[in-house]
């Protein structure tokens, strides 16, 4: 069995649990706190960063797309029809650009910001940068959470998945970073409907199920996060 090193609540974590999920393979998971800069966890990765998979003869491979692409070598291509990438060159594109708006983009104006300052300061020590959060970087985050829901309903409402005709990394991507924002209760599902849609028949697949059961120390999620009819 592969090891994860992964925390439940980086979206990166949760796009590697689905996709390995989706191709109905366990992983051994160790939840890793990156800022405790641990010495066995930077003999792996240097940059300290998640997520990291110990894969075959215990060799780290590092950060998600990363090992989206050790996946798809490994396994995607025996699957056929469930293959998490395209055949086609630019379905292929279409599908890691998705890919770097949900684990980069959104990550980088929503979701890390409210993980930070909601999750991860209460419970980190001041020597690392834990304290009371910041609510300017709240109301910002909070603020661009609108832009990506619409877009997400946009993509949801033109195309049967986020990138194309069948379900690929582009939604594990949107559902990893969505999911989090969703157990922070963060979204007003009632805006967007073609989005919600989407999300339920992601949240209903067996591959989301271990993320249901997810939780924090000190934050339960929002109380239908874990409904499949919500």
């Amino acid at each position: 069995m592969l090891t994860l090193f992964h925390h439940p609540m980086f979206a990166s974590c949760r796009f590697v649990r689905l996709s390995f999920g989706e191709y109905g393979e366990e992983l051994a998971l160790i939840e890793e706190k990156p800022w405790l800069r641990r010495r066995e966890f930077l003999a792996l990765n240097p940059a300290a960063t998640l997520p990291v998979l110990l894969a075959e003869g215990d060799e780290p491979i590092v950060g998600a797309a990363v090992i989206a692409e050790y996946v798809d070598e490994t396994r995607g291509v025996l699957k056929r029809e469930k293959r998490l990438f395209a055949e086609d060159p630019m379905a292929r594109a279409e599908i890691r650009r998705l890919v770097d708006w949900y684990l980069g983009k959104t990550e980088a104006e929503v979701t890390r910001h409210l993980v930070r300052e909601r999750v991860l300061k209460p419970v980190m020590g001041s020597e690392h940068g834990g304290g009371s959060p910041d609510s300017a970087a709240i109301r910002a985050a909070r603020s661009n959470v609108r832009q990506h829901l619409k877009y997400t309903n946009w993509l949801a409402g033109t195309r049967n998945w986020l990138a194309g005709p069948r379900i690929t990394y582009a939604d594990m991507a949107a559902a990893a970073a969505i999911s989090v924002l969703d157990y922070l209760g963060e979204i007003t599902w009632y805006d967007y409907p073609a989005a919600k849609d989407w999300y339920t028949r992601v949240k209903s697949r067996p591959s989301f199920r271990p993320l249901l059961n997810d939780r924090v120390r000190g934050l339960s999620p929002v109380s239908h996060y874990a409904d499949l009819d919500f």
